[in-house]
């Protein structure tokens, strides 16, 4: 009776055809020195596939650490033992309620630390947002198309929104969030492990992201969960495409366009 009830698996639910198809890539990648999931942050699904990596990883002892946009560089749980409760591993990452929700990313944070791994910020302080924001050096790390695409990339996520004055300032940030999720994965790797970072899927495309930042002897790959039919950027910019079911439609710029201040539409 209680198989039978809804929500309720029996004893022989095994992993689906996407999740069997994910093992085996997972299987063929071993010894990469770090494998760099996108994801879409409102699809659950994209977190319980980024939970059962965790578990694939940690199961064989080739976990080095994971290291997410959701927190700040410089926090992390390492020092906290496995049974390490939430509020503990919440404080360690300095976790920021308004920006990242919680209960989102809790199952794959804390399936981590219960696996004896730590977890790590990678994203850019926000103390350092502003320097970023003027640091004209950023300006040369892509090639000019490439720079062009991001500004592209940029603009297109803000709906048009930003005027052309801040466009440059919010690329640079994206770049120093970019250089700074690198650096904590280069900072987390071990020899014969995977760092995982989990972090937005434009922030891991082969052409403008995390990638761009890593040495050429690293070796990385990137795995994009796509919900719904997958974008040409991403499929030409991933390694991996982990196909999820749609979302409802949503109007994001509708939703931009309603948090900015009714005397300077284009502000934030």
């Amino acid at each position: 009776m209680l198989l039978a009830l809804p929500g309720c698996a029996g004893p022989s639910a095994g992993p689906t055809q996407a999740e069997q198809a994910w093992h085996a890539r997972l299987a063929d990648w071993q010894g990469t020195q770090a494998l760099l999931l996108g994801e879409q942050h409102d699809a659950p699904e994209h977190q319980r596939w980024q939970q059962d990596t965790v578990r694939w990883l940690a199961a064989r002892g080739l976990l080095a650490a994971l290291v997410i946009e959701m927190a700040e560089a410089g926090a992390a749980t390492d020092g906290l033992p496995p049974d390490a409760d939430q509020d503990r591993v919440r404080a360690a990452l300095r976790w920021n309620e308004e920006l990242w929700p919680w209960e989102r990313y809790r199952p794959v944070i804390m399936a981590t630390v219960a696996a004896g791994v730590p977890v790590r910020g990678g994203n850019l302080p926000r103390g350092r947002m502003r320097a970023a924001m003027q640091d004209g050096a950023l300006d040369g790390h892509l090639p000019p198309a490439a720079l062009a695409l991001q500004r592209q990339a940029i603009a297109e996520g803000h709906c048009g929104l930003l005027p052309p004055e801040r466009l440059m300032p919010m690329v640079r940030i994206q770049l120093a969030r970019d250089a700074s999720m690198a650096q904590a994965v280069l900072d987390a790797r071990q020899r014969g492990r995977t760092v995982l970072l989990v972090a937005g899927w434009g922030h891991v495309r082969r052409d403008l992201g995390i990638p761009t930042w890593l040495p050429a002897d690293f070796t990385s790959k990137v795995a994009v969960a796509q919900a719904g039919q997958a974008q040409t950027a991403i499929e030409s910019e991933a390694n991996y495409i982990h196909p999820t079911p749609a979302l409802a439609p949503r109007d994001h710029c509708a939703e931009l366009r309603a948090r900015m201040p009714v005397s300077t539409p284009a502000g934030r």
